[in-house]
């Protein structure tokens, strides 16, 4: 699929790291898999390790260093691992070879906030290159969880281990699994959006002042 063909890209990001604090835990791997707004693969993606600031593992706390131990990572990073900068280049320009332009690509993952938080800290080029919005599974699948149930029940079980690129290759199964079982095929009418449309309305969503004075 060539970049001109390429329709409501989506930029697909996993990232490892060394915790969650984005002021003192260091990102340590990173992937991306681009899809078209289908979420047909385009590629089979990149993946890269970086090489993480003295001190960063030794303050991983038990969990973390398990994991990262478990998948491997840890034991990769030693032989494996790219500076910041050139891991930096490495990522926007793989994304550049399918979408070029800036800000027409979202950012997509699973709970994809912490993800685009380390990236804006230690790659905010590549932030800089995506649009604002988001595509976050993880929000699909807390909405099933709380209207549709069963579908929740029955998504895909996991098995990426806590590598990037297998478990972002993981969220774009489960986003086409919901979208299978959630949107229905045949797109809604005009006429149907819009009659849904005044029903939401009519419902009414009380202003600031209304639930004081209630």
């Amino acid at each position: 699929m060539g970049v001109k063909t390429l329709k409501d890209p989506l930029v697909w990001i996993d990232c490892e790291m060394t915790g969650l604090d984005v002021e003192r835990d260091a990102l340590i791997e990173v992937a991306v898999v681009v899809t078209d707004g289908d979420l047909t693969i385009v590629d089979p993606g990149m993946d890269v390790l970086i090489t993480p600031p003295a001190g960063a593992l030794e303050n991983m706390n038990d969990f973390v260093r398990h994991m990262h131990t478990s998948s491997g990572l840890l034991e990769d990073l030693k032989t494996d691992a790219v500076s910041m900068e050139d891991a930096t280049e490495q990522v926007l320009s793989y994304i550049k070879r399918f979408v070029p332009q800036e800000g027409k690509a979202l950012l997509a993952g699973n709970s994809v906030g912490t993800d685009k938080m380390f990236l804006e800290a230690n790659m905010p080029s590549v932030i800089n290159h995506l649009h604002y919005r988001l595509v976050d599974v993880s929000s699909i699948k807390e909405l099933a969880k709380r209207w549709y149930r069963a579908a929740f029940s029955e998504s895909p079980e996991k098995h990426g281990g806590h590598r990037a690129l297998a478990d972002i290759l993981e969220s774009i199964q489960e986003l086409e699994y919901y979208r299978r079982v959630l949107f229905p095929s045949e797109p809604v009418t005009t006429e149907r959006a819009r009659e849904v449309a005044r029903e939401v309305v009519a419902l009414g969503i009380p202003t600031m002042g209304e639930q004081a004075e209630a």
